[in-house]
């Protein structure tokens, strides 16, 4: 009975199989089939779930998390309007013509700025992403000091007086003071790894958040710090406090998404920048670790939210939150320095607010990637950040989330090793698109109304994954005459035609036919002589080493392998499945071949053997094709009157020194090359003569000079047939003159002997071939 297979995703089979119900049901016993679909989705669950562990992490995975979490933040919620509620200020191009670097600018300028900022235009809070490292010597120190080592010094009175003069007119010390009564929030840099010769500590630090002694027991993996670059003692001990502005949680893409709001560093822990100047903005309250686990208690695991008092601000294990940007470049407004120092800057967008000092001239290096832009100012990041952490706009990375991940992983997992390959394949389309489409509602539902960020990426590319295994997995399954049907075919045609055979639907038979085909046979030149000067392994590895390559050119050019015969390949096109332009294929081959073996020269005399030459000839037909043979072997092969001319016409190659010879029937059914004809024969064991040609090529790549050398060789011709020899000689001088080939002389010595016996007056010009 004839059936359609069906795949275990109820995907038809593409090949028309006869097979009983007892065979069908044996394609696959269902308790193996069952047992493999859920090894196939366990397996793969395996592997994410180790990702999810953290051992090892997939970077590809990461990676499409990143884009998924940008996507998610860019296009649902991201406000992309300016937030005139915070300020932060910076240095335009302009300012700093003024300026100079805000970081070199003199203390003097610089203890102008600051009181100008909070006295003059009442900002509240001032967070400073700048870095007092170094004091700055004035001149007038420099003289103090050279008076001090000098013999004027040994005067008590004089040594007091330079004394006062100097806390008078030291710009650091003034510069200092005016910190004093006043939110200042300095900015400082932890490092993550020190050169050998690098200096764990310079400057000073603010007062640690929570001391070593206040996080005693806590088991959280806070980014921990091998040293620092601090601000001036005096600076930092007249700030309201101070916060690191460096960003040591890059993720693997290079852009900064999440910060960690407190690192630690020699068992203390010390907030960032941004965190500092919210919890001044909000009065300096008191802070707290809150854990999942004791919703009071620091019980060291589970970290899930950073307490400002009664501001609770969720962060992840590591302490650490996404930022929260606005927008792209400019969401915050920008006040020039410049202005400030000169009083021309508007009052109402200064007076009340929250500010942060900071460069934001490219040239300073402040940039920053980010989901919003690619060259973003770091003082900006800075400011989303604070805006963040004081709107209650931080998203929740809840500790519950690999668990969540996990459970959705087993079930997705479950049900394309149970449902999916139960399905039929609308259905199992339909199954697959619920899955990715649920996975995704459920998260940004998540997103948006519960303010959680939970990971989608290994969620999506699970479901994806095992999907695309069970599929592949029922193929392979049940389509067991697909495979059957290749591996008869395979043995004959190539894989290509194999796979076209499959997809086209045509029928293909190995029963007896009788086709318009062309045949080509070619056989190494003088291989007799060959064997007799190598043993036997070296000749078996001479003739591999041919074989390959005269293979893939018959098959690069959609030919069926007839035999292999010691030296000589036979092979056919048209069958078994019909190419209408099969001998177009059959002399492309052929030329390929002789390219090919020409190939072959220089490996050959690397290994010392003797250079090959191969001889081609191709008939076009009508021959028989199917499978032919005994009841103990058959083989699928082409026999009639053209396949044996096409063996004749391999025979003559040698004798008209030439690589390849195609008949007439051939050159016809193939016009796109430009021929030669060599002559009319009569080969043995056929009565009627045929035209020989030599293909030069594909007319279109052929130069001219190629082409008009044939058409003279064909008025050779003319005057050969009519018997005019002086002619013809002379024509044959000619075509020797530009280019010398052995055809030219065959010619001359038929001249010469017609010359000494004409041939009869009846004479029809064709020559007869009395051996193969």
């Amino acid at each position: 009975m004839q059936r359609s297979c069906v795949s275990g995703l109820g995907l038809p089979c593409p090949f028309s199989c006869k097979l009983s119900r007892t065979q069908a049901a044996a394609h696959a016993p269902l308790d193996v089939h069952l047992f493999l679909c859920i090894a196939i989705s366990a397996v793969a669950l395996v592997g994410f779930a180790l990702h999810i562990a953290g051992a090892p992490r997939l970077e590809i995975i990461d990676r499409v998390e990143h884009y998924l979490y940008d996507a998610r933040f860019l296009r649902l919620t991201m406000p992309d309007t300016v937030d005139r509620r915070h300020r932060h200020r910076g240095g335009y191009e302009a300012s700093q013509l003024e300026l100079g670097q805000l970081a070199v600018a003199a203390p003097a300028r610089w203890r102008r700025l600051l009181t100008g900022c909070v006295d003059d235009y009442g900002i509240t809070v001032l967070g400073l992403d700048v870095l007092f490292a170094e004091a700055e010597e004035s001149s007038a120190e420099r003289l103090i000091d050279e008076l001090a080592a000098s013999e004027l010094a040994a005067d008590d009175e004089v040594r007091t007086a330079l004394d006062l003069l100097r806390l008078r007119i030291d710009t650091n010390i003034r510069f200092a003071e005016s910190f004093i009564a006043r939110d200042i929030v300095t900015g400082f840099v932890f490092k993550d790894s020190l050169a050998p010769d690098e200096p764990v500590a310079t400057g000073a630090l603010p007062p640690p958040l929570l001391t070593a002694e206040e996080i005693a027991g806590v088991s959280v993996p806070f980014v921990e710090a091998e040293g620092y670059i601090g601000n001036l003692p005096d600076l930092q001990n007249n700030a309201a406090a101070g916060g690191y502005f460096d960003a040591p949680l890059i993720d693997s893409d290079g852009v900064f998404r999440r910060a960690p709001l407190v690192q630690e560093f020699g068992g203390d822990l010390y907030p960032s920048l941004a965190l500092a100047v919210a919890r001044i903005a909000l009065g300096g309250p008191p802070v707290q670790l809150r854990f999942a686990s004791n919703a009071t208690e620091m019980s060291g695991i589970n970290l899930e939210d950073i307490l400002l008092g009664e501001t609770a601000i969720p962060v992840n294990e590591r302490a650490a939150v996404y930022i929260p940007y606005r927008g792209r470049q400019g969401s915050f407004p920008y006040v020039s320095a410049k202005d400030v120092l000169a009083g021309t800057a508007p009052p109402d967008v200064l007076e009340g607010r929250i500010a942060l000092l900071g460069a934001s001239a490219a040239g300073l290096l402040d940039l920053r990637s980010t989901p919003v832009g690619q060259r973003y100012f770091g003082v900006e990041a800075h400011a989303n950040l604070v805006g963040g952490l004081l709107d209650g706009l931080i998203r929740q990375q809840p500790s519950w989330s690999d668990g969540l991940e996990l459970t959705l992983l087993v079930l997705v997992g479950l049900l394309t090793a149970l449902v999916l390959p139960r399905l039929a394949p609308l259905a199992a389309l339909g199954l697959i698109i619920l899955l990715t489409g649920g996975s995704i509602l459920l998260n940004l539902w998540m997103w948006t109304s519960l303010s959680l960020i939970v990971p989608l990426a290994s969620l999506l590319g699970y479901t994806l994954l095992t999907s695309l295994l069970q599929i592949n997995y029922g193929f392979f399954v049940e389509s067991r005459n697909k495979r059957h049907l290749s591996r008869i075919f395979g043995q004959y045609i190539p894989p290509r035609l194999v796979s076209e055979l499959d997809t086209s639907g045509e029928e293909a038979s190995l029963e007896g036919d009788s086709r318009d085909m062309s045949a080509p046979f070619s056989d190494v030149r003088g291989f007799t002589t060959l064997s007799e000067n190598l043993d036997a392994r070296e000749l078996t590895r001479l003739m591999n080493e041919f074989l390959t390559p005269i293979t893939g050119v018959i098959q690069q050019h959609r030919g069926t392998i007839d035999k292999y015969m010691g030296d000589a390949v036979m092979a056919f096109w048209g069958a078994p499945l019909h190419d209408d332009e099969h001998a177009h294929n059959a002399v492309a081959a052929g030329l390929g071949m002789i390219n090919a073996v020409a190939g072959l020269e220089n490996a050959f005399r690397e290994r010392g053997w003797p250079p090959i030459a191969v001889g081609v000839g191709v008939a076009s037909g009508i021959m028989n094709v199917g499978n032919m043979g005994s009841e103990f072997r058959i083989a699928y092969t082409v026999m009639g009157d053209v396949v044996n001319l096409g063996s004749r016409l391999e025979g003559l190659t040698k004798q008209y020194g030439v690589g390849i010879i195609v008949s007439e029937a051939t050159a016809a059914a193939a016009p796109r090359f430009t021929y030669r004809e060599l002559d009319r024969v009569r080969v043995k064991g056929k009565h009627e003569p045929v035209a020989i040609l030599e293909p030069l090529g594909l007319t279109a790549e052929l130069s001219q000079d190629r082409i008009e050398s044939a058409r003279q060789f064909r008025e050779m011709l003319h005057a050969y047939r009519n018997a005019e020899w002086d002619r013809a000689a002379a024509m044959l001088d000619a075509l020797a003159a530009e280019h010398d080939e052995p055809l030219y002389a065959m010619y001359h010595e038929r001249i010469r002997a017609f010359r000494e016996t004409p041939p009869p007056a009846d004479w029809d010009g064709v020559f007869v071939h009395m051996s193969k």
